[in-house]
């Protein structure tokens, strides 16, 4: 089901709504992430439309004259795929495919489309074949549109149901098949994490595309795989990181983002086992981001889904080169000085005040700050080592820019 093949670039139309919970700044920003997500899948967004709505349309999602002025864009440009911001029904979606006449795809199956090109390993593969399965379920009527019926009575009635009743069987059990393996590889992870022993585990949290790959690979030198796209990373990886003469484990952790398909959040719950089983975690936040904010809250709310919100946390702002706050004349005397305006040192400020020394500010890129980084996580796993071994407190002394010194 989830073969990975080379996909070539797709033109593609983005379609959200503006309503009372996301108004027309949200809307264009939920957008913008997902005209990401669609070259990360290999497309091209070409067109975006918006509409002002109290709600959803039940039927088709947005109204019949913008779903007519979609259709016309669609037939004169040649478009091949409608990509809608938010999760369709399985009503939604048969009815938009009818009129549009090409495919259509909602943010869930974008992001599932991502998943199984980025998955490498047999388990991350396993885990989005669930989700995938768990998302087509209640969807597989709508792919048996050729055996529908407009007539009931004599001689009208067949196999349409039966194909449907037997496809869903097949997936359920496929399903159920899934969530066998996974145990099965689950308790398998668990004797891997078990044979590392007592040493202290930091964790890598955070947004996709934050920069926790580059920062794995600047702290561990190693080669873990990093790119400027969403989900560059998918499968958990572990490295043992030495600061000093203190070892530690440390892992890099798929990312979160925003209206996360809830089958992944479930299918994955055992990849974010790494995260639930860490001494400590590395909150990685892109401040170049202009609604990073938003992102940290995503993160917090999923990590208090998979019960690791209680953990010591260090937030990590990342990429502090890229940061630009808007420009504001002293001159200007009508617009409103916000957070957007903040400078660097004004986030800094903001930030320390909230959570004191536990926020740093870094480039794992240009590696800025890394040795304040260093130093920060290094007090942090000393004290929680020399908790757990006591006796070799003394091995563990305190850390400089200019090596160890005796306490």
């Amino acid at each position: 089901m989830i073969e990975k093949k080379d996909v070539s670039l797709e033109r593609a139309v983005l379609i959200g709504v503006i309503t009372k919970d996301q108004n027309e700044e949200k809307s264009k920003e939920y957008l913008d992430e997902l005209e990401f997500l669609t070259f990360t899948a290999g497309g091209y967004a070409v067109k975006r439309f918006t509409q002002k709505m109290d709600m959803p349309n039940p039927k088709t999602f947005i109204g019949t004259g913008k779903m007519e002025d979609v259709r016309k864009y669609i037939e004169e440009q040649d478009i091949s795929t409608a990509i809608f911001d938010d999760e369709l029904s399985a009503a939604q979606e048969r009815n938009i495919s009818k009129i549009l006449d090409v495919k259509v795809l909602d943010r869930t199956n974008l992001i599932l489309d991502i998943f199984a090109q980025r998955a490498q390993t047999s388990y991350a593969r396993t885990q989005v074949e669930l989700a995938q399965c768990e998302y087509l379920l209640p969807r597989l009527r709508g792919m048996w549109t050729h055996l529908e019926r407009q007539k009931g009575g004599i001689g009208m009635r067949g196999p349409g149901e039966t194909e449907i009743e037997t496809d869903r069987r097949i997936v359920r059990d496929k399903i159920s098949l899934l969530k066998t393996r996974i145990k099965t590889i689950d308790k398998q992870m668990a004797v891997q994490r078990g044979n590392r022993g007592k040493m202290v585990r930091v964790a890598l949290v955070g947004y996709t595309n934050v920069g926790k790959s580059t920062l794995m690979n600047v702290i561990s030198k190693s080669e873990v795989f990093a790119e400027n796209k969403l989900f560059a990373t998918l499968d958990t990886t572990v490295r043992k990181v030495v600061i000093q003469n203190l070892p530690f484990l440390l892992s890099d952790t798929v990312g979160f983002i925003r209206k996360l398909p809830t089958q992944l959040v479930d299918s994955f719950k055992s990849t974010l086992d790494e995260v639930r089983e860490a001494d400590l975690l590395l909150h990685v936040v892109d401040i170049s981001h202009p609604n990073f904010e938003e992102h940290i809250a995503s993160v917090e709310k999923i990590l208090g889904e998979i019960k690791s919100g209680d953990k010591p946390t260090i937030m990590v702002f990342n990429k502090i080169d890229a940061f630009e706050s808007e420009p504001l004349d002293e001159d200007d005397l009508e617009t409103e000085r916000t957070e957007k305006h903040y400078s660097l040192e004004e986030w800094k400020s903001t930030w320390m005040s909230k959570v004191g020394n536990n926020a740093l500010f870094i480039s794992a890129l240009n590696k800025q700050n890394l040795e304040d980084f260093k130093k920060r996580v290094y007090d942090e796993v000393r004290e929680i080592h020399v908790t757990r071994f006591p006796y070799n407190h003394f091995l563990y002394q305190d850390y400089n820019e200019e090596g160890l010194v005796e306490e």
